[in-house]
């Protein structure tokens, strides 16, 4: 018996490199797979071929169940058929791995409106429509009575933990997906859904410009990720995991550091004098990626 024997998964954007291996990591745990790509270019443009097809042939050969969906899940459509694929091919829904995403980059100063547009649409409505989709199947299942043992899993960056010169819009959407899936582990889990967030490093389409230097394979990613989408990561919600090569690192967010109360308002001399000896006081933030730092 697999880790994931019974359950069925969606996995967006799993055409190539990631979602290609959650897609087939899940499967030979024993998953039911759905597997989304719309089959586009680096940056969004229209692509050849399926991908998510070619997948799923992979994964049948190898003696697994999966099925392709090529819609848009950036729309309220393409998601919604999403999770109408799932219960159509398998009779369930039990994961979802949003994954799903490409690159526009730019420095700020040349990053146009279309580039930020698309690249928020992506990643963040992305995540967010199937996200909606399938909470809405797993809180009827749980107002039934069906008590399910649901799990998400998003996709953010250490663009979006730490920031990334030339890539204000990825860093932008992956930051927000951090906020989203805080918000969706903290509503979802009186339906019995646990929702947490990887940043991967691998070696990918997307990575290779931007993040040269990286060891680590999409495969190396994936056992983390069927983890958290499986029955076996009970208790496990609202955090954030790093995963690169054979490396964990449970990320530690925003929290209150040196605090100081004057108990009345402050002068802008004084608050700007006490600010200074508060950061002398706190920890030095992590370089922005690409800054030299």
């Amino acid at each position: 018996m697999g880790l994931c024997e019974g359950r069925v998964v969606i996995v967006t954007g799993a055409g190539r490199g990631l979602g290609r291996a959650h897609a087939r990591a899940f499967a030979a745990e024993g998953a039911r797979v759905v597997v989304n790509d719309l089959g586009v270019g680096l940056d969004g443009s229209a692509g050849s071929g399926s991908p998510a097809r070619q997948v799923v042939e992979e994964i049948r050969r190898a003696g697994g169940e999966a099925v392709a969906h090529g819609g848009d899940i950036a729309t309220q459509e393409g998601a919604a058929s999403l999770v109408a694929t799932a219960l159509d091919a398998f009779g369930r829904l039990d994961t979802l791995v949003n994954n799903a995403g490409f690159l526009r980059d730019r420095m700020l100063v040349n990053l146009g409106e279309d580039d930020w547009d698309a690249v928020m649409r992506v990643h963040v409505k992305g995540h967010f429509l199937p996200l909606r989709h399938a909470a809405a199947y797993w809180r009827a299942e749980a107002k039934a009575g069906r008590d399910p043992v649901a799990r998400v899993v998003n996709t953010t960056s250490g663009a979006g933990l730490a920031g990334s010169v030339g890539q204000g819009n990825y860093a932008a959407a992956k930051a927000g997906i951090v906020g989203l899936t805080l918000v969706a582990a903290a509503e979802m889990g009186r339906y019995g859904v646990q929702v947490n967030a990887i940043a991967p490093a691998a070696r990918t389409r997307m990575t290779e410009g931007a993040f040269a230097g990286l060891e680590g394979v999409p495969e190396d990613v994936s056992p983390l990720v069927v983890w958290l989408g499986s029955a076996s990561s009970a208790g496990v919600t609202g955090r954030v995991f790093g995963a690169e090569s054979g490396r964990i690192t449970v990320m530690e967010g925003w929290r209150p550091g040196p605090t100081a109360d004057k108990g009345a308002r402050w002068s802008p001399a004084e608050a700007g004098e006490t600010a200074l000896k508060l950061l002398a006081e706190a920890e030095v933030p992590q370089p922005v990626y690409g800054s030299g730092g």
